[in-house]
């Protein structure tokens, strides 16, 4: 199959194809006499797998891991849910840290809405992001402490 025929069986372009040979993906094909790529059928099952694993986060790196096992006849399959649990806990990481940055976004929003630009002439570049001072607290007055009366005091 020539690489025209497998870029658009697989929803790739011939270029991509091409690449993906090159960063060691896809086996070099044989030629043609005419010095053409001849690709086998089963490539275009590869390039739907690397398509795939892509769409799911791994990188070409680890994808071409993966490659290297089933090429020399190990079954990837425990590796792949190893990386899918690793990218899943980074996945969860980041979710966190969204949630931490939304947080603050809203009260920088709630902030922003309570400044007036007008008086925005504090020291710094922006009110906004300037900290706010908590207001200070009046001490409430300590009531003197009462001691029982003994018989002897």
């Amino acid at each position: 199959m020539r690489i025209g025929d497998l870029a658009s069986t697989s929803g790739l372009t011939a270029k991509t194809v091409r690449y993906y040979e090159q960063a060691g993906l896809m086996p070099a094909p044989p030629r043609t006499p005419g010095g053409y790529r001849d690709y086998p059928a089963e490539a275009a099952t590869r390039l739907a797998f690397i398509r795939e694993a892509q769409h799911a986060g791994l990188t070409l790196a680890e994808i071409r891991g993966i490659l290297a096992l089933r090429d020399s006849g190990e079954a990837p399959c425990g590796h792949v849910a190893d990386l899918i649990d690793q990218h899943l806990e980074e996945i969860d990481r980041r979710i966190a840290e969204l949630r931490t940055t939304r947080t603050a976004l809203r009260d920088l929003a709630h902030r922003a809405a309570e400044t007036d630009p007008e008086t925005c002439t504090e020291d710094g570049i922006c009110t906004i992001f300037t900290p706010q001072r908590p207001t200070p607290q009046r001490p409430t007055p300590q009531r003197p402490t009462l001691r029982p009366v003994t018989a002897s005091g």
